[in-house]
């Protein structure tokens, strides 16, 4: 199972263009917030990829009636997606980690920084895939890959 994850678009859907266009083989494709809209104008001009696609409500997507969080199965591993505001990701992953182990997720995505991280840590494979529309790290926009197949999980970030 192929997965692309991108974030923190804040207006630029030629960011979503390129990314998903670019990977229109993958399995399915999460905005972690903050570009509900950059989404919904994604889709209403390609409607063949709404299936795939899945969004939670970002601290900016204001009046969203999109879930913090979603629980997605993938492959026999659950994702735990949540922007991140809520979980107070700018500070620790200690809640974030918490709250994906008590619902029995083992990769946990999240955005808010719009700061990239990638990592296995307390049994969890945690991935942030920075953002796609105003980077905080001094990088480039960017966008993760999971790939989970049968011998594990492979996840990358990489420049838009």
């Amino acid at each position: 199972m192929r997965i692309i994850v991108i974030s923190d678009t804040h207006g630029k859907k030629s960011a979503i263009d390129s990314v998903f266009l670019r990977n229109s083989d993958a399995d399915l494709f999460i905005h972690l917030g903050d570009g509900e809209r950059d989404i919904d104008a994604f889709l209403l001009e390609n409607p063949s990829y709404t299936s795939r696609v899945i969004h939670v409500a970002g601290n900016c997507d204001f009046g969203s009636l999109s879930n913090d969080f979603e629980i997605i199965p993938a492959n026999g591993h659950k994702i735990f997606a949540a922007h991140g505001h809520r979980y107070a990701v700018k500070n620790s992953l200690e809640i974030i980690k918490e709250t994906a182990k008590r619902l029995n997720c083992d990769i946990v995505l999240y955005g808010h920084t719009h700061v990239r991280y990638n990592k296995f840590e307390d049994g969890l494979y945690i991935l942030n895939p920075g953002s796609a529309g105003n980077p905080h790290d001094g990088k480039s926009p960017s966008f993760g890959t999971i790939n989970i197949v049968p011998s594990g999980i492979l996840m990358n970030i990489a420049d838009i």
